[in-house]
């Protein structure tokens, strides 16, 4: 099978390149380096480097590779940065996945897996909602993953694409960009780095479902091959995937901090890290999300492998290993 993923150079979609050539499919990938890095892929990997919001482009690119399935990571991915300028959020986000599927449409593909959100579809939630929960984003971002998902159902239907959308919860994991606004992980294993205090937003009590990046990597590649009769040309199968389990940011940073310590310890380095400080909270940012995976356990076998301990540890060793290399 030739699969085709957008954002394929950066963390997570690096993560579902590697994972479909173990698999034995061909992979090309579309992506504009704005976040994304060469170096996160295989050598012989063709990249087309290319920005979704150009529609000549993503259609030479789709002409180029003529792929099978479109796995579509790419991404404008802070909600920061959609509540300041939902303009661009919109272009990427919304124009940029109708570009997406115009030229998948036109290559005649048959699947297209496209990243979406749980982390802000349902807004306010303190226990694991499930995908029949009312979708209600307060955030430009979520807004627009809300919208990708209607586009997503009308082209399926209109031009019998089999349609998936993987609900994200927080995903976090070796390769994510630590710079910018989004992975709050990745930019508290920078400040550690550099001997210097994490900043928490707000008081920090903010509940997550945190997943890990491989995690994730593992449900798109089981979302692009399964054969659940469930996804069929001219439909939208939606499905959460996270853990269902919520951690506060001043746990994460503490669990996250305990991990750097040891490590850093471990390599003869100082044991000690600064304390963290409190900053401004962010606005649009939710006070607890939390999804229920367990329709994407029925439809395609997914659950999380990784708990969130070995998963800060993977990670925390990644951008230490990154740091003194």
């Amino acid at each position: 099978m030739k699969v085709l993923v957008t954002g394929g150079a950066g963390f997570i979609g690096s993560h579902i390149v590697d994972g479909l050539r173990a698999a034995g499919h061909g992979v090309a990938v579309l992506d504009d380096l704005s976040s994304g890095e060469r170096g996160n892929l295989p050598g012989d990997v063709p990249l087309h480097v290319a920005d979704i919001v150009d529609a000549q482009a993503v259609a030479r690119v789709f002409a180029a590779e003529r792929p099978d399935v479109v796995c579509h990571q790419a991404a404008q991915m802070s909600v920061s940065r959609s509540v300041r300028d939902p303009l661009f959020d919109a272009q990427v986000n919304c124009i940029g996945l109708i570009n997406v599927l115009v030229a998948a449409v036109q290559q005649r593909c048959r699947r297209v897996v496209f990243a979406s959100s749980g982390g802000v579809l349902y807004g306010e939630v303190t226990t694991p909602a499930p995908e029949s929960f009312p979708a209600n984003p307060v955030s430009p971002y979520g807004i627009t993953k809300w919208v990708g998902e209607r586009y997503l159902k009308f082209f399926a239907e209109e031009h019998g694409l089999e349609g998936v959308a993987l609900r994200y919860s927080n995903v976090y994991g070796p390769r994510q960009n630590p710079h910018g606004e989004a992975g709050v992980v990745a930019i508290f294993c920078k400040k550690y780095l550099a001997g210097e205090p994490a900043t928490i937003n707000g008081d920090g009590r903010y509940v997550r479902d945190y997943v890990a990046g491989a995690d994730v990597a593992r449900a798109n590649i089981s979302a692009l091959v399964s054969t659940a009769p469930e996804i069929a040309p001219g439909t939208l199968t939606s499905l959460n995937i996270g853990t269902g389990i919520g951690t506060d940011v001043n746990e994460l940073e503490a669990l996250l901090r305990t991990r750097m310590v040891a490590l850093l310890a471990g390599s003869g380095r100082s044991a000690t890290l600064p304390l963290p400080v409190h900053g401004p909270a962010r606005p649009g940012d939710l006070r607890s999300n939390l999804v229920d995976a367990s329709r994407a356990g029925a439809l395609l076998g997914w659950q999380p492998r990784m708990s969130l301990a070995d998963g800060l540890a993977d990670t925390a060793g990644w951008f230490a290993r990154q740091h003194s290399s």
